[in-house]
């Protein structure tokens, strides 16, 4: 659980904490002297909840979790908010004092692509220009003008779709983004392992060897193994626009790395106060803050997706696919930057220290450091770690007992 590098500065964790004032949160914290612990939030306060259910997976699968986390006995808090906000920051960390992790643990991490029309032609100069950051706008400009159509009004797999896919195959300028943006399948690929995620705080990873790369803000449900939709965190969905660009078939190392995968700061679920409707009228707002100055703004609407979350929790677990441990998804991103950083023309990519801030109102907001993977902290607390933690601490038939209720 070290770095291998140095971070400096200070993350302001505590930004856009009075969103936690309502709602039903859980979430993760490491324990210094136990390991992984699931934590529910009560009036600022942060409690262990382990005891009575050892995994989010298992919450998760009960009927009705915000319910039973209501009717929950509780004892003395772990750790007030602020506290646990400030001490996610490796840099100001007291390493006898909790901090918070992924809000999620044995779920697979899943993630739908190209689900917003802006985003999908990105995706269509990145393919084009081979990974080579100097040639997209040139092609950007192309595709505008030769396409000629509003692909944000383009229901995917309609009629019209179909028609337009047509059109553009006999022009040569069909492309397999355009593909999943509004054919009749999603492109839905898996964002990383269980249990490898990082949360609030950590250190996010860009593989070293990418030199065209950015943060990608989203909304993430949490899907029970029946498919039910429980609830929502943000993410950052870190994105290698070279590697991608290059070839499709480097999508797993596009995507999957260490530390590449960051969600938080805690797991929303889905009460009186936030609803499904909610995530669908979220505004995701995104500002990086570099050591050198640079400032990097943007925002993504998911009014503006093109499939509807339902429809892609759909097309993710179904007759043909099951997650027994449940599943988190990505929902993609409106945001594709064309802000110069360095030279004209060469567009956005991360440099080292980077502080990347994904905030929306009902969400709180998620802040992570950019680093490369290879100086990340190690990702070594797997599946068989948390069954031997749980285990010592007498906490492995909890799990079991939950996932059975």
């Amino acid at each position: 659980m070290n770095n291998k590098t140095a971070l400096t500065g200070s993350l302001d964790l505590g930004v856009n904490a009075h969103v936690f004032d309502t709602g039903t949160w859980v979430g993760r914290v490491w324990r210094p002297e136990l390991g992984p612990s699931v934590v529910l939030l009560n009036n600022a306060a942060v409690y262990d909840i382990s005891a009575q259910v050892s995994t989010v997976s298992a919450l998760l699968e009960l009927e009705d979790p915000v319910s039973w986390l209501r009717n929950l006995p509780l004892a003395e808090p772990l750790i007030e908010l602020q506290a646990l906000l400030h001490n996610s920051d490796p840099a100001q960390r007291d390493a006898q004092l909790p901090w918070l992790l992924a809000p999620i643990d044995l779920q697979a991490i899943k993630a739908a692509g190209v689900t917003f029309a802006a985003s999908m032609l990105e995706r269509v100069v990145e393919e084009q220009a081979k990974g080579d950051p100097a040639r997209a706008e040139a092609i950007r400009d192309t595709l505008v003008a030769q396409i000629g159509a509003d692909l944000s009004q383009i229901v995917p797999g309609s009629a019209q779709a179909q028609a337009l896919r047509a059109v553009l195959v006999e022009q040569g300028l069909w492309s397999q983004y355009l593909e999943v943006g509004i054919g009749p399948d999603a492109e839905i690929f898996t964002k990383a392992q269980p249990l490898s995620a990082v949360g609030h705080g950590a250190a996010i990873g860009i593989h070293p060897k990418s030199s065209w790369n950015n943060p990608e803000p989203e909304v993430v449900l949490a899907v029970s193994s029946s498919g039910r939709i429980h609830g929502a965190m943000l993410g950052n969905d870190v994105n290698l626009r070279d590697f991608e660009g290059r070839s499709a078939l480097l999508l797993s190392k596009a995507k999957d790395n260490n530390a590449s995968t960051a969600l938080g700061p805690f797991l929303r679920l889905f009460d009186d106060s936030f609803s499904l409707d909610d995530v669908r009228q979220a505004e995701v707002d995104l500002r990086v803050t570099g050591e050198d100055g640079f400032v990097l703004e943007g925002r993504s609407s998911m009014r503006q997706i093109s499939r509807d979350p339902v429809d892609l929790v759909q097309q993710t677990l179904n007759e043909n696919h099951q997650y027994p441990d449940g599943l988190v998804l990505f929902l993609g991103t409106l945001f594709a930057p064309k802000q110069d950083r360095d030279q004209p023309g060469a567009g956005f990519t991360h440099k080292q220290g980077d502080i990347v801030a994904i905030s929306n109102d009902h969400l709180g907001t998620l802040c992570n450091r950019v680093t490369t993977s290879d100086q990340a902290p190690v990702w070594d607390f797997g599946v068989r770690a948390l069954l031997d933690s749980l285990n010592r601490r007498g906490l492995l038939q909890v799990a079991v007992t939950a996932h059975q209720a």
